[in-house]
């Protein structure tokens, strides 16, 4: 993927009217071995999210942790609980 594609990308989802910006206030570096990471674990749970739908490995270390309790679901766990509806 180019920069410009990832960036037209994340243009078009901050101009989605579901978007919301999430403020976050707490930094817990939970992820050591990609610490670019990090800041979407403190955003999902700045915004009290359900989980995170990631295929990075990286974040595989949350199901290790009880708080803040992350979940983490690869992209075709992510497809089969919208198939369930």
């Amino acid at each position: 993927m180019t920069k410009e594609i990832a960036r037209n990308v994340v243009e078009a989802i901050a101009r989605l009217h579901t978007t919301v910006y999430q403020e976050i206030y707490i930094h817990f570096a939970l992820i050591k071995k990609d610490v670019d990471d990090n800041k979407f674990v403190d955003c999902a749970v700045a915004a009290n999210a359900e989980y995170i739908v990631t295929n990075d490995s990286h974040f595989n270390v949350l199901k290790e942790i009880d708080w803040p309790k992350v979940l983490v679901l690869t992209i075709k766990e992510f497809a089969a609980q919208i198939e369930k509806g």
